[in-house]
């Protein structure tokens, strides 16, 4: 995903957090944004196996002219 990511990146990215969030928070912090992408999946998921809707019809065109 980040491949020019490297360990200290990485490690400088969690003592910011650690710094912003507390060590107590992070835990927490951590398991929402889990929680997050789980429920973010589902919905998705969700969504394409619904597919389309067949019980609504296609749009038809308009048979007005545009005004001129």
């Amino acid at each position: 995903m980040f491949p020019n990511l490297g360990y200290g990146e990485l490690l400088i990215i969690l003592v910011i957090a650690l710094l912003l969030f507390g060590a107590k928070q992070i835990p927490e912090v951590a398991r929402s944004l889990g929680r997050s992408i789980n429920a973010f999946k589902g919905g998705l998921k969700e969504g394409f196996e619904e597919g389309p809707k067949k019980d609504a019809p296609p749009p038809s065109p308009s048979s007005e002219e545009p005004p001129k």
